[in-house]
């Protein structure tokens, strides 16, 4: 049950699944982002966001959004424009 590099122990993989969803909420309360086409992952407190959006304003939001979330020790962004 211990971390290594690469593997979460059991108390991160909890805490990461609770910065996700934290995360999720965060962009599905943000009125100018459609939440349904952007992706949230989290491992050892990196979110990386995933997915299509409508524009560049969408992304930098979606990554601001994120980052404003506490908990959240990165963000790496892998959105793609549509």
């Amino acid at each position: 049950c211990a971390s290594t590099p690469t593997q979460e122990g059991t108390g991160e993989y909890v805490d990461d699944s609770v910065l996700t969803g934290k995360v999720k909420a965060a962009i599905l309360h943000e009125p100018t982002l459609s939440s349904a086409e952007i992706n949230v992952e989290t491992f050892k407190g990196e979110v990386q966001l995933s997915g299509f959006v409508n524009s560049s304003a969408d992304i930098s939001k979606a990554v601001e959004v994120a980052r404003d979330v506490i908990g959240v020790q990165s963000v790496k962004n892998d959105m793609r424009l549509k």
